[in-house]
């Protein structure tokens, strides 16, 4: 977490997946200044609210899609339960059902 002492940081540039792809291209349209949906402090503030172990155990763009989706719910823009229909497969949100 933020401020904790950690290993040496990866600079080398690697292949992303393709759900990794999505979440990026997610946060850029959702923060973009037409839409205004989220905010890099909402984002970081949603992150930061991660216990440790969870913090731990979530890769970077796990606790990107975490700190997303807790900011739509907080502003009201999908619910809970929508938000576990879609990653059911049975939600209108056209993901595939894998959470990706």
């Amino acid at each position: 977490m933020g401020g904790l002492p950690a290993g040496p940081v990866e600079r080398d540039e690697h292949a992303y997946d393709e759900w990794e792809r999505r979440v990026d291209a997610l946060m850029m349209l959702l923060s973009d200044k037409e839409r205004r949906l989220l905010r890099v402090d909402e984002l970081r503030r949603n992150i930061e609210s991660l216990g440790a172990e969870a913090y731990d155990r979530m890769g970077y763009y796990e606790r990107w899609m975490h700190a997303i989706a807790q900011t739509l719910i907080e502003r009201g823009v999908i619910s809970i339960d929508e938000l576990g229909r879609t990653m059911a497969g049975g939600g209108e949100g056209g993901g595939d059902g894998d959470g990706r």
